[in-house]
């Protein structure tokens, strides 16, 4: 039972708490688990919709947007990206049958929140059949929104694979090999959804010029480092020729599909995202609010700590880099609380967040960029330090595979040597999943609710009086 849980709270998000609490440092442990799960409830999208939306004789308010909703003929509602379903359930129960119509699309395997409106389960992270048809059904309900109509657009992590029809002359597959190529390139998001942007009918900005001058509400989790707005409802600064550069950046012009690179080079105006002045000489009224972003979530962690009584701070909400380099520094970090006091004095919880790249090369084997900055973090933990983290992606999934994340700590180096697992030649391979399952680290989680990029949790506990905090750490051969 996780230490922060009412009585009468009985929904814990990490599927298998009990078997992650089995071996030993159970006391770290513990604490992290219940961080994470409480941290989790608390930005699930249903539960922040239904915290900061109302109606109030007739007046929809959310964040600083006032809308009288009288006003409006019909209200459309669509959505896509991991787990949006949660807000549209919260917006149905707030707005009830106002709502005409929409459409929702959402991950396959996912489980989503019933709604009035229908779901469509597309591909990801690789679009699908059913991407194409969701991203067609969004464009064709913004087309039927007129000047005396409300569209809201519901935007999660996710949505650019999710959503997505390529444009006319490119095939699918063609689409499939790009997304797969920006995937193991080791890009940041940002940069690969520069690309991603210009090869969508539903790119960053589109989906107001769609509309017959409708107002547009976009409510978006961001999952753009900083917490920036982003998505279909937020004018694009970036052009075909940023896509290019970014493609011959990473060395991957020429291996695109030549029809990709044929659109990209042709830069055709009328395919353009729309810029912020296409925005203001075609009149689009549109208001965009950030729902929640990674620092939310990093705040939320900060409280759950706090509830426990102990010592927290946030690192930093921005992390970016190769996994297994940031597992390092995440690493250091702890190491230098349990030895030295500093920053932080232990015993003491920090809190990172951000999102993290792996660049594929070489044998590839089963992982993800949270697996694998937790087993990079457990190569730097000193064996049997008091040093407990938690790496998870919060949408509950972690790269191509069923594990939303790790928990490592000051056993796990040992643990692997006594099953006489190999750590870093794995990690080599980014096979970060196998070590996790066979040490019975990998954190998996029911639905989370959320996609806020990802979260580090560290707990660091005070060494024992005498032990001399010099001589405190793994001997080195």
């Amino acid at each position: 039972m996780s230490l922060l849980a009412g009585r009468d709270e009985i929904r814990l998000v990490i599927a298998n708490r009990e078997e992650l609490l089995s071996g030993d440092m159970v006391k770290g442990r513990r604490i992290v688990l219940d961080i994470v799960d409480e941290t989790l409830r608390q930005v699930d999208y249903y539960n922040i919709i239904k915290r900061t939306a109302s109606t109030n004789n007739g007046v929809f308010k959310i964040g600083d947007v006032e809308l009288d909703l009288d006003k409006f003929t019909n209200i459309y509602l669509v959505g896509g990206g991991k787990n949006v379903s949660f807000m549209a359930q919260a917006l149905e129960e707030i707005l009830g049958d106002r709502i005409k119509s929409g459409v929702i699309v959402e991950k396959k395997g996912s489980s989503p929140r019933q709604t009035r409106i229908p779901i469509i389960l597309g591909g990801h992270p690789l679009p699908d059949e059913d991407s194409v048809r969701g991203a067609l059904e969004i464009v064709r309900t913004a087309r039927l929104a007129g000047d005396r109509d409300l569209l809201i657009v519901c935007v999660s992590g996710g949505w650019t694979a999710l959503a997505s029809a390529p444009p006319k002359g490119i095939s699918l597959q063609e689409f499939r090999e790009t997304y797969e190529l920006l995937l193991r390139s080791g890009m940041t998001l940002t940069q690969m959804n520069t690309v991603r942007y210009h090869l969508s009918q539903l790119g960053k900005g589109k989906v107001p010029v769609l509309t017959d001058r409708a107002t547009v509400l976009g409510l978006i989790a961001s999952d753009e480092v900083g917490g920036r707005p982003w998505g279909p409802t937020v004018p694009d600064p970036c052009y075909f020729a940023d896509a290019l550069r970014v493609l011959r950046q990473f060395d991957l012009l020429s291996l695109v599909p030549a029809t990709v690179r044929e659109y990209l080079e042709a830069g055709d105006v009328q395919e353009e995202t729309p810029k912020p002045d296409d925005y203001v000489r075609r009149r689009v009224k549109v208001r965009n609010i950030v729902i929640a972003d990674n620092a939310t979530m990093c705040e939320a962690a900060n409280r759950a700590a706090s509830k426990l009584g102990l010592s927290s701070h946030i690192l930093t909400t921005t992390f970016e880099g190769e996994a297994k380099h940031v597992g390092t520094v995440v690493a250091s970090v702890a190491n230098e609380i349990s030895r030295f006091s500093r920053p932080f004095q232990s015993p003491c919880v920090v809190i990172a967040g951000g999102e993290t790249t792996v660049t594929i090369t070489g044998e590839v084997g089963e992982g993800g960029r949270n697996q694998e900055l937790a087993l990079s973090a457990a190569l730097s933990i000193p064996n049997d330090s008091k040093v407990t983290i938690a790496s998870i992606g919060t949408d509950g999934t972690d790269g191509p595979t069923d594990i939303a994340g790790a928990l490592v700590d000051g056993t796990t180096m040992r643990r692997a040597a006594d099953a006489q697992i190999d750590v870093l030649r794995e990690l080599k391979k980014h096979n970060s999943s196998f070590v996790l399952r066979k040490l019975r680290d990998a954190i998996f989680t029911h639905d989370t609710g959320t996609n806020l990029m990802d979260l580090v949790v560290i707990y660091v506990e005070s060494p024992p009086k005498a032990e001399d905090s010099r001589e405190h750490g793994r001997e080195s051969c």
